[in-house]
């Protein structure tokens, strides 16, 4: 393997040089989290697989370290697109990279393979297909290959949400480039998708680097479909001028979406499948130059957009599942700015995904319809969008009140009375006999005149019409509700029908209790109310001199032919807004701004901006402002969840946590919250039936080291991440509910 830069015949020390080089070519003065590692396992070699959330900058942790290497850095990815966009901004940035595939002419594919003959590239695009021939790998066996980067990894894993077969055949990477590190990146992964990752690829005991998923920018918001259009133009009207992206299931909703808001004045184009490629690479092009503000899509738009100023993304109905939503919502606000994520949903979506999952390959059809119904329990649920995100992802989410969702905003207003409103839903249920889906149910409660409900005898029943103020819409949401807080169950048919369940008799007995939201929405607090926009936000910037600047940037990115935001970020023009720079010095300060793109910008946008303060009077070179203190997060009064209820008693039996998940049909990490639930409301003050004593004895000294009696996270870092969320927050609820007898 090639050894690292030489400074004076001596080798850099690694990290250092690593910092060098992102203030150089990038303008970035630190790492984001898990960065630097990733960073160093490229540098030495190690095998690696880093898994980030969508935003965390997962490209920067295999081109840092391919400038430091004095050879070629080999980047697998599966779209010409994507590789495009990587390739035109690291050349704006003054690094030589290229990509190899078919949309390249003969003329322009000689030309790169003189270059690697000459050693001239840093970086190297390729697409997984062309390492299958026999001459490419040949080739490149001779060009003095550092290291090997496979971008979006979990495509190699049948078990990942976008398999594709060529990936397989990465494995034989390593007998063609022995002794050179592989490094596998990807937003998603599950446990199985990072074993089968390694596995696949032959990576020798990788160092696994896991992101944390909570994406606290970004505001979560969902709601169940009401003319959807009308819902979806309000949306975007909330978004003026900012850059968007709207998905539909199929390519007969992207049309009508696109043509629908072009008819309303707005710049919006669509991207599918069914367009020509010419069609959709002009309409992508549009997006990212900033000529086009929304794009329409389905998931066809998916890991070929890499631009970071997505101020919102707009679901016009449901994913397919939470692995989607995460990498599709996640196109929001990559570059830690706020933005918004709004889901609308109706129970129809799911209906049209579960026809599409019968009709593909039955091998996959139980794990899909697994994914869909965690989708559906999100959209329908009335608890922390953010918690459930993560948690979904097998991670914890520190406090009670994530402050960025509907849920935790308030936004989502409950009915004075749940328990008698599901008592209602039961007993109607009860009443057909549950031989009824939703639909069925919720015309009869509401009381609706059809043939069927008379020819039935149901406009007989005590309840047909107890509802009859309430629209079919906001029912058919309360019974969604009832059916995710376990009150009611759904049987696995085509067309599902309801019963009610255990812990819905005792509904009915008034001994538990949902939650269940109205049928309106509380108006939303402002475009957006994220808890935590990195340092870069609104204050102080000049919004006028903000949208000058983007027009100065769509422009030369038009004339370049390459995406807006290899230019420069919004983050780069809200700061130039804010402090105003009067000279190239004091711009070289501004975050984004390396030593290349200031040669190249520099006095461009210099010019801009003295041209722009000069007309409107403004001062220059204002100094930073410092950022206040973060406010403290509110905090929400915990109420017992009905399937906590229903867990109760399998814990009160003395079952383990799996012994639960199987009794359940729960994944493990919702059990152990069921679990907390149960001592926090029995009060126990020993967690050894489910959590190691020597584990315990650990968890206890870090607790009273740190002083942590109320977050997860400082206690997981004090540990060195070497015990899991799971037994920290068991025995840190333990060791709480002892405090008040300790404290006596």
């Amino acid at each position: 393997m090639s050894s690292l830069m030489q400074d004076n015949g001596v080798a850099t020390n690694g990290t250092v040089r690593l910092q060098e080089v992102l203030q150089e070519y990038w303008g970035y003065d630190s790492f984001r989290p898990l960065q630097q590692e990733a960073m160093e396992c490229g540098i030495s070699g190690r095998d690696s697989i880093v898994i980030l959330p969508t935003g965390g900058g997962k490209s920067l942790c295999f081109q840092a370290p391919a400038i430091c290497h004095t050879g070629l850095t080999i980047v697998v990815s599966p779209l010409i697109s994507l590789m495009k966009d990587q390739v035109d901004t690291l050349r704006e940035c003054g690094i030589a990279a290229a990509q190899l595939n078919s949309s390249l002419s003969n003329e322009e594919k000689r030309t790169i393979v003189a270059q690697i003959e000459r050693r001239e590239l840093k970086l190297l695009y390729i697409a997984p297909e062309r390492l299958a021939v026999e001459r490419t790998v040949a080739f490149l066996q001779s060009a003095d290959v550092s290291m090997i980067a496979i971008d979006e990894a979990h495509c190699i894993s049948a078990w990942g949400h976008d398999f594709r077969p060529e990936y397989r055949m990465l494995g034989s990477l390593k007998d063609y480039f022995p002794g050179i590190g592989i490094h596998a990146y990807t937003a998603t992964a599950s446990c199985k998708v990072r074993d089968d990752i390694a596995q696949q690829l032959r990576l020798e005991s990788p160092t696994m680097l896991i992101g944390n998923f909570d994406r606290p920018n970004l505001t979560y918001r969902v709601h169940p479909a009401n003319n959807r259009f009308q819902q979806v133009v309000e949306r975007i009207q909330n978004h003026q001028g900012e850059s968007g992206i709207v998905y539909c299931i199929s390519r007969k909703d992207v049309e009508k979406y696109a043509n629908g808001l072009t008819g309303l004045g707005l710049r919006a184009l669509p991207y599918h499948a069914g367009l020509s490629d010419q069609e959709r690479k002009s309409n992508q092009e549009a997006f990212l130059q900033d000529r086009c503000d929304v794009i329409v899509a389905t998931v066809a738009f998916g890991m070929g957009i890499d631009k970071p100023d997505v101020r919102y993304v707009v679901h016009a109905a449901a994913p397919k599942s939470l692995e989607h939503y995460q990498q599709e919502s996640g196109r929001a606000g990559r570059d830690g700015l706020e933005a918004e994520c709004t889901l609308f949903y109706s129970q129809g979506d799911f209906i049209t995904w579960s026809k599409i999952i019968e009709s593909g390959s039955p091998e996959s059809t139980d794990g899909q319809k697994r994914s869909l119904e965690s989708i559906r329990a999100y959209c329908v649920s009335t608890s922390c969008r953010h918690r459930a995100l993560v948690n979904f992802f097998g991670q914890e989410l520190d406090g009670d009140n994530c402050g960025a969702c509907d849920v935790c905003l308030d936004e989502v207003e409950l009915v004075d009375d749940p328990t008698r409103l599901g008592q209602m839903i039961l007993s109607c249920v009860v009443r057909l006999r549950e031989r009824y889906g939703v639909d069925y149910t919720a015309k009869v409660l509401i009381g609706a005149k059809e043939a069927r409900i008379e020819q039935f005898g149901h406009n007989q029943l005590s309840t047909y019409g107890l509802l009859s103020e309430e629209n079919l819409v906001t029912v058919k949401a309360w019974i969604d509700q009832l059916v995710s807080q376990g009150f009611l169950g759904r049987s696995a048919d085509e067309y599902p029908i309801l019963r009610v369940t255990e812990i819905g008799r005792l509904l009915l007995k008034g001994e538990a209790h949902p939650r269940l939201p109205k049928g309106t929405v509380k108006e939303s607090r402002g475009k957006n109310t994220p808890r935590n926009t990195a340092p870069h936000s609104w204050e102080g910037v000049d919004r006028g001199l903000f949208d000058h600047l983007r027009a100065v940037r769509s422009r030369l990115a038009s004339e370049r032919k390459i995406p807006a935001f290899a230019i420069f970020a919004d983050t780069t023009l809200r700061e130039l807004a804010s402090r105003r720079p009067a000279s190239l010095t004091t711009m070289a300060n501004i975050h984004g701004i390396g030593q290349r793109k200031l040669a190249d910008l520099g006095e461009l946008f210099l010019g801009e901006l003295q041209s722009y303060c000069s007309v409107k009077e403004l001062t220059m070179d204002v100094p930073p402002i410092d950022s206040p203190p973060p406010k403290p997060k509110p905090t929400t009064t915990s109420e017992l969840n009905p399937n906590s209820i229903a867990a109760f008693q399998y814990f009160q039996q003395g079952m383990s946590v799996d012994q639960v998940c199987e009794k359940m049909n729960r994944t493990r990490s919702t059990v152990v919250g069921y679990l907390n639930e149960y001592l926090k409301h029995h009060k126990i003050i020993d967690a050894s039936h489910w959590v190691e004593r020597s584990e315990i004895e650990t968890i206890e000294n870090a607790i009273r080291e740190t002083q942590s009696t109320d977050r997860l996270r400082p206690l997981f870092d004090h540990l060195d991440g070497k015990i899991s969320y799971d037994s920290i927050r068991l025995v840190l609820t333990c060791f709480v509910n002892r405090l008040p007898a300790e404290n006596a």
